[in-house]
């Protein structure tokens, strides 16, 4: 008969996190910024159409928010769209903040020695903006579009993360806030875990296959455990 004591303690779950709307509130200043990036180009698009689409790749989600409106760009006018977006969202830098719980989560995860990593669809140089507000260093490793071939709703983003944590990616929770980030995180393997701090409901999430939905960074702190997790809070005395 097998000993109990020979089988091999599953590993806890790493967390690859999205950024935007997930550790940090900007997903409407990325809105707003697309939206005046867009009308440098006389196109007017609805904010909510837009919203719609923040968490995909940028070259995505400019050919995505194009196909709705019948117009063609060169690769010339899609670069420098891009770059107007950059421009415009850290002209609102000073507005962003952190989700409630964010920074403490990611303290606690490095306090109990979970493995993590932030995993964003953005550029180094918007990205790397929100780590003083999560209280990280200048000199954390964080995968940006710059670092990949594709981004969401591809998975090499989460992919890549996995890798430089040298974890397996099916031991991997992806944690964020669009269906794009689930969708990335099924074909990556790993398990999704869905936020409504950027703005899409619970059934949403869940039905892009979210394996739990919370509020924001604070309450997947609090309920950690469900997600095996333990020791993240300290638990009532007694």
């Amino acid at each position: 008969m097998t000993s109990l004591a020979s089988y091999r303690q599953p590993p806890e779950p790493a967390f690859l996190f999205d950024l935007d709307g997930t550790l940090i509130d900007s997903v409407y200043q990325h809105v707003i910024a697309w939206r005046h990036a867009l009308s440098r180009l006389d196109i007017d698009l609805s904010v909510w159409r837009i919203h719609r689409r923040i968490g995909m790749s940028g070259g995505l989600f400019v050919s995505a928010l194009l196909r709705e409106t019948g117009r063609s760009l060169s690769a010339a006018d899609i670069d420098a769209l891009q770059e107007a977006h950059a421009a415009e969202y850290l002209a609102q830098a000073d507005s962003i903040r952190p989700l409630p719980g964010a920074a403490e989560l990611l303290a606690a995860l490095t306090a109990r020695q979970v493995p993590w990593m932030i995993a964003t669809s953005g550029l180094a140089v918007t990205a790397r903006h929100a780590l003083p507000l999560l209280g990280l260093p200048a000199s954390t490793v964080m995968v940006t579009r710059d670092m990949v071939r594709h981004a969401k709703p591809d998975p090499d983003l989460f992919l890549a993360a996995a890798a430089l944590l040298s974890v397996d990616p099916r031991d991997a929770m992806v944690v964020g806030d669009s269906v794009w980030d689930l969708l990335a995180a099924r074909r990556a393997g790993a398990i999704g875990i869905g936020l409504m701090s950027g703005g899409y409901g619970r059934e949403e999430l869940e039905r892009a296959g979210a394996y739990r939905v919370y509020a924001d960074p604070a309450e997947l702190l609090a309920r950690a455990d469900e997600l095996g997790v333990r020791g993240l809070v300290p638990g009532p005395p007694g």
